[in-house]
């Protein structure tokens, strides 16, 4: 969340007509918010100890982003479905290769 407005989060969805193509945040680095967050969707922070740990210690501040490969593909070809655009699509007469 922004500091001056926390309804406001650091995030972006990169969009396409159709779909959203790419998504990517600025991830929280403070300890004391982490643990407020957690608590705040009635989970018990002891549960997330190992992911909290680092941060007790100060973490910088990252971010990270994704790209939906099969749906750049998608969009790029016009394709109707996604499973045409993934490698080895899964469906429900279909789970492995």
């Amino acid at each position: 969340p922004y500091e001056d407005d926390p309804s406001i989060c650091k995030a972006f969805d990169l969009m396409h007509p159709r779909m959203e193509l790419s998504s990517g945040a600025e991830r929280i680095h403070q300890y004391d918010l982490l643990v407020q967050q957690i608590k705040k969707k009635g989970l018990n922070p002891e549960s997330f100890e190992f992911y909290l740990r680092p941060f007790r210690y100060g973490m910088p501040p990252h971010a990270g982003w994704g790209l939906g490969a099969e749906r750049l593909i998608m969009t790029m070809l016009g394709l109707s479905n996604i499973r045409e655009a993934v490698l080895f699509p899964r469906d429900m007469h279909r789970l492995v290769p």
